[in-house]
């Protein structure tokens, strides 16, 4: 039995794509390396750890720990080095830059904005992303720190 090479090529498409998806794996804290865990343990003090994963992004390991901080949500990308690459934390709209308020609800058009994270890397904040809700369907929208919209990852 041969297959048509469409279906062939289609198969090959599909697995290559789903092998450039970050797949994202639970963990404990005793599979994190020494120099993760170091961090981990820094950037988790005062606050309550909800679980940590494990990713590849762009052909590298990432360790992630997600904390809950004074009743908000805090997460914290780390390097196999225990360098802090990125910090999503969750903030109020009514907390944010009035430009960026004004872009995200802009943004949402007919949805309404259920939730913002700050996006933190190098120390600053890079962008805001949003989650928003339209007639029940969930999408995100993600804007600079000037309220000027951004496609992909910030």
């Amino acid at each position: 039995m041969t297959l048509p090479r469409s279906l062939i090529v289609l198969v090959l498409l599909v697995t290559t794509a789903t092998g450039l998806v970050a797949q994202e794996r639970k963990i404990s804290r005793r599979d994190l390396p020494a120099a993760v865990a170091r961090t981990a343990a820094t950037e988790s003090h005062g606050a309550k750890v909800r679980g940590y994963s494990t990713e590849k992004e762009n052909g590298q390991t990432m360790y992630e720990v997600e904390l809950t901080v004074h009743g908000h949500h805090r997460d914290v990308l780390i390097d196999t080095t225990g360098a802090v690459v990125e910090v999503e934390e969750q903030v109020k709209l009514a907390d944010v830059p009035a430009v960026v308020r004004d872009s995200l609800r802009a943004a949402a058009g007919k949805g309404r904005v259920t939730g913002v994270e700050s996006v933190t890397k190098g120390g600053r904040i890079v962008a805001y992303e949003a989650t928003v809700n339209t007639n029940g369907k969930r999408s995100e929208v993600s804007v600079d720190p000037d309220g000027k919209r951004m496609a992909g990852e910030p």
